[in-house]
């Protein structure tokens, strides 16, 4: 006979393959664009995300709320940066707020942690603006 084997996890998760939903939010501070991000992150996501960054003239600041993303892959993560140099590069601001342990475990280990500006809350995000 077989032991029973149980494996626990620490947040909800839900499949990998979920739509991600995009909602675009102004911000309390003008000037601010919030982009309040639901589902997981991954290949076909970050082709969608990269149009919403894209298609409308940049803000002073722009947050990437992570709050209800479960999980992020290498595409998503690159799209991520890739607009951090974007947004470098035309002198505003991103922040990346709301990541769960998880996502926070993959930054840590690409050192991106160093390099992205994380807050734990759009409101925190904002008030640093």
């Amino acid at each position: 006979m077989h032991p029973t084997r149980v494996i626990a996890y620490t947040v909800p998760t839900m499949p990998f393959d979920s739509p991600l939903n995009i909602e675009r939010i102004s911000g309390a501070v003008p000037g601010t664009m919030i982009l309040r991000l639901t589902g997981p992150l991954t290949l076909v996501a970050a082709l969608a995300l990269r149009s919403q960054l894209r298609e409308v003239e940049l803000p002073r600041l722009t947050i990437l709320d992570l709050t209800g993303v479960p999980y992020v892959d290498s595409a998503g993560m690159s799209e991520i940066i890739h607009h951090e140099i974007y947004c470098r590069d035309k002198k505003v601001r991103m922040v990346v707020t709301g990541v769960n342990r998880r996502v926070l475990e993959m930054l840590k280990t690409t050192h991106l942690d160093k390099i992205l500006t994380l807050k734990n809350t759009v409101e925190e995000a904002e008030v640093g603006a």
